[in-house]
Formats: C-alpha cells, structure tokens, sequence
C-alpha cells in the first residue's frame, strides 16, 4: 500500500469519527441557530485536519489536495458548514501564502490555522463579482505601509474570521502597480465588518460585508508572487484552483450524504405492500444518482492530482461545474424519494438542497467557468472578455 492510500485511509477515517461523534449531531442546530460552530473548527485543528496542506516546515503534514477532497467530503456529508472549514484551512488562501509568502507571513497564516481561524480570501464587491478585475478597492503606498479604503462583499466567515487575505488596486503616488493582496488580521485599525447577508443554506457560517476605511498596513502584509503586482494577480488566481476543487468536494460530499439517506430508506419506506425500492422508477433514481456521484469524485480526484503546484485551471473549472449541478440533482432527487418526509425539517435532505444550491455560484459562477474552459480548450481569450486581457 502506498504511503498516498495510507494517508488517505487514515484521513477518511479520522473524518468519519469525527462526523458521526460532533458533526452531524450538531449539523442541524447549526443551521436554525446560523451559529458557527467553534466547536467543530477547534476539533478539526486538535486533529490535524486544518491546516494539512501545510508544509512539514510550517508545522503541517503536507497533505496533497486529493486527501484533502476526501477529508472536506467526508465532513460535508454530515455538515456542510464543516466541509467549508476544511476547505478554508487549506485551500485558497493557505495555499496561495504557502507558495507566494514571506518566511513570517507562512509563519504567522500556519499559527493561526492550527489555533482554529478559518482564514478568508476577498475578492468579490458591490460591484464586482464575476469580474473580479473591476474591483474598487485600493491600496496607496504611504511610507512603509499601505492603505486600503473599500468594501468587500459576501466574504465567507467575515466576524468569526481572525485573518483576511485581500485584493485591491495598488497605487504609488497615484501610479497604477497592479493588483495586490495584503493579509490583514482582526482588530487592524480601518477594518470593520458589516452586515451580514442573510443567506439561504450553509447558514452557520457568516457572510459579511468588509468594510476598508483607511486600513494602514506594512508592507510586509502585502503578499507577492514571484510576477510582481503586474502579472501577480494570475498567479493568485491560479492559487485559488484549489479553491475551487474544494468547494466541489463540499458539494460532493452533500450529495453523497442526501444519496445515502435515500439509498437507506427506500429499502425501509412500504407502499402498496412492499418496499419502494421494488419500484424499477425508484432503481432507475438511485442508479442515475450513483453514476453521477462517481463521475464528480473522479472528475475531483482527477483534478485534484494534477496539481503543480496547484489544481489545473480547466479542470478545475470542468470539476466546479459538473460537481455542483449534480449536487443539486443529486440532492433534489434523494428528497423526493423522501416524499413529504424529505421536505420536512426532521431529516436534513431539505438542508442539504438548500446548502448545494450555493456551489453553482459561490468561487465562480457555472457560467463564468464554462467561458474559462472554452478560453482553455480553444486555447485563445474570448471576445466577451472586456478588452480581451
């Protein structure tokens, strides 16, 4: 047995006693209470779960991102909301400064991981969404700092957050440097969070607005890749591919929950004297669902290794896609399997529909990365892309 499958046995095992012992009894509260759950992102530190995809040197265990999909699906499957924390503790943002910091900046992102954070990117505002480049948020060199003024919008765990890693225009006596990306932690002066948006799954998580209102911050809170300013912002894009194959575990990891659901109770559920999963209509449900299930963990997986170091960027996109609409189906079909039952609070396939609805949209619409494969595929810049760059 490779050392890989070793790890990846182990990491499904620990996700799993975690899941049945503390997250799937609590998963419910979590959702009426829209509480996040400390607890949960405490306990996935204490086992090394946050923050595997950090390097040995940094206090992790360098775990590859495919281990990491299992860890996220596995949580997901009882708890949403904890998927996403493993998400968030080490892809997106964790990667990015991993590759890209300084010695201090690893440092400091890998302290505050394993104490629990769940760091935050911040890309999307008012105004910018699936146009990440028309951002308003600025950055202006003043002496050996920065400082930023704008306002980010549905940042994932805005307040419970204790570091930011956010974007903005940078400027030098007004001179235009490219985009950069600072870390920021709670309680900096000039960082406020706002209202949070009301939201309709994956609720016990927070988003926020962020308010940036004469943020100072050194210079060494400014994270740059070897590109520079110029070019540096494809480089952290590239970075948040993991992102991507991480929120497409999380889906995936709510549709094999809601199938298992399914596959458990049509065998228990009588009508008409019999079990209804004699019903070839039933079958024929539960085969389509088990195909599409398959095709997303191996069109994940697939992605997940093609890391170098991050996921590829069409496939990413290719496994955002397909994942987060079967979820959808997925889940969809497991609650009407459940008839009245599914749709009723007791049992949390009306949950899980309601948090896979997210993932067609949150990290990148389906739309805007069906144009990013066909950029990939037709290997040129579109024509929709506003001045083509």
């Amino acid at each position: 047995m490779s050392s890989d499958t070793e790890m990846n046995n182990h990491v499904r095992e620990v996700m799993r006693d975690i899941a049945d012992t503390l997250l799937r009894p609590a998963a419910a509260d979590i959702d009426r209470t829209e509480a996040y759950p400390f607890a949960h992102a405490k306990a996935l530190a204490k086992a090394g779960i946050s923050g595997m995809t950090i390097p040995v040197e940094w206090g992790g265990q360098g775990a590859s991102f495919k281990t990491t999909c299992i860890a996220v699906e596995e949580a997901a499957k009882a708890c949403g909301i904890s998927g996403r924390i493993v998400v968030d503790t080490n892809m997106g943002a964790i990667p990015a400064i991993m590759a890209y910091g300084t010695d201090a900046q690893k440092a400091r992102a890998a302290e505050l991981v394993f104490d629990g954070d769940k760091p935050a990117i911040c890309f999307t505002e008012p105004t910018a969404g699936s146009d990440a480049t028309s951002m308003k948020t600025r950055a202006d060199k003043h002496g050996d700092g920065y400082v930023l003024n704008g306002v980010k919008y549905w940042i994932t765990g805005g307040g419970i957050t204790r570091l930011y890693l956010v974007l903005a225009h940078v400027f030098d006596d007004d001179v235009y440097q490219g985009i950069g990306s600072f870390m920021i932690e709670e309680g900096n002066e000039g960082l406020r969070v706002g209202e949070r948006i009301p939201a309709m799954g994956l609720r016990g998580i927070p988003e926020s607005h962020l308010h940036l209102e004469n943020c100072t911050v050194p210079a060494t809170a400014l994270l740059l890749p070897p590109a520079g300013l110029k070019k540096g912002f494809g480089q952290i894009m590239r970075a948040y591919n993991s992102q991507r194959i991480g929120a497409a575990s999380v889906a995936l990891g709510l549709a094999q929950g809601a199938y298992e659901e399914a596959l458990s109770y049509v065998d228990k559920r009588q009508q008409f004297g019999r079990p209804i999963s004699d019903f070839q209509g039933v079958q024929w449900k539960l085969a389509d669902m088990s195909v599409k299930l398959r095709a997303a963990r191996l069109l994940v997986h697939d992605t997940a290794d093609s890391a170098d170091p991050f996921p590829d960027m069409v496939a990413s996109a290719q496994a955002k896609i397909f994942t987060a609409e079967m979820a959808i189906d997925v889940t969809n079909e497991a609650l009407q399997l459940h008839g009245a039952s599914g749709y009723g609070r007791d049992l949390p396939l009306e949950r899980m529909a309601r948090d896979a609805r997210m993932f067609t949209i949150g990290g990148g619409t389906v739309e805007i990365l069906r144009n990013m494969v066909a950029s990939g595929i037709l290997n040129r810049k579109l024509p929709q892309t506003k001045d083509r760059v």
